[in-house]
Formats: structure tokens, C-alpha cells, sequence
């Protein structure tokens, strides 16, 4: 290819033979033919389909994206439901709580009312019971005591006793009168 000039001639390097150009073309053309019959339209269908699962995959994402925005929202709005349902239950709770305290608190001073009714009728009984032994004793004292100053026995003479029932009684009026 690179000739020394020998003959005197120079020579183009940067020419080319036209039977290479012509052989170059028509290699080019049945290559061109057989990418463009055959390696073409499968690329090209190959990058199609991959452009539809691009595509779809973009739309199933922004579907799920978009189930997923609709799940959120529904996910708030029973969270706000329990919320306010839990708040309502407090509510109720504490009202009920308030009703059993008071209604306790009713029975138990029903309770102490009869317990103290009760008390107060035994402290009363056990008090005229204690009065009517008293007066007893002391009848019996006073009439002793007057006997052995008469040197009688008085205790069996019923008006020696209805008398110091009577100045016994008569002591007890003077006393809650003061």
C-alpha cells in the first residue's frame, strides 16, 4: 500500500481504489437488508414491549400508589371512629362510675341511718331499762333505810312503795326541768 516513490510519481494515500468503494457499498447494502429484514424489527418489537412494561408497570404503581393513598385514608378514618368511639366509652364509663358512687353512697346512709335508728332505739331501751332498775334499787334502799328507821319492815306495804315512787318520780321532773 504505501509505495516509496520510485517512479517519480506521486501517489494519493488518501485515495481509494473504486472497486473497494463499489465492493464497501455492496457489502453495506446486504448488510443494511439483512439488519433492517431481520435484527430491526425484532429490536424493534423487543423495545416496544419493553416500553408497554415500562408503561404498565408505571401504571400498575400509580394504581398501587393510589390503593394504597385510598387504604391510608380509610386507615385515618377508622383510627378517628376508634378514637371517638374510645372517648365516648370513657364517657360513659365515668358517668356510670359517678352513678354507682352515688348510689353507694345513698345505700350506705341508708345503712348508717338504720344502724344508727337502730342503735339509738337500743341505747333508749337499755337507758329505760336502767332507769326502771334504778328506781327499783332505790325504792328498795329507801324503804330498807325506812324500815330500820321506823324498825319496820316497809318493803312489803304497797303505799310505802307507791310513795317513793312518787318522790322518786318527782325527783326525776325537777332534775329535767333544770
Amino acid at each position: 500500500m504505501f509505495n516509496i516513490i520510485a517512479s517519480g510519481e506521486e501517489t494519493n494515500i488518501l485515495r481509494l481504489p473504486i472497486y473497494e468503494v463499489i465492493i464497501g457499498a455492496i457489502a453495506f447494502g446486504i448488510v443494511f437488508f439483512a439488519l433492517a429484514k431481520f435484527a430491526f424489527p425484532a429490536i424493534s418489537k423487543t423495545l416496544e414491549d419493553r416500553a408497554d412494561a415500562i408503561e404498565g408497570g408505571l401504571a400498575r404503581a400509580e394504581n398501587s400508589q393510589a390503593e394504597a393513598a385510598a387504604m391510608l385514608e380509610q386507615y385515618r378514618a377508622q383510627l378517628a371512629d376508634a378514637r371517638t368511639e374510645a372517648s365516648n366509652i370513657r364517657a360513659e364509663a365515668q358517668a356510670e362510675k359517678t352513678v354507682m358512687i352515688e348510689a353507694a353512697r345513698g345505700e350506705a346512709a341508708a345503712v348508717a341511718a338504720t344502724v344508727t335508728e337502730r342503735a339509738q332505739a337500743q341505747i333508749e331501751a337499755e337507758r329505760s331499762q336502767a332507769m326502771a332498775t334504778l328506781r327499783r334499787d332505790v325504792s328498795e334502799l329507801a324503804l330498807t333505810l325506812a324500815g330500820k328507821v321506823v324498825g319496820e319492815s316497809l318493803t312489803e306495804d304497797a303505799r310505802a312503795r307507791a310513795s317513793v315512787d312518787r318522790f322518786i318520780a318527782d325527783l326525776e321532773s325537777e332534775t329535767a326541768k333544770k
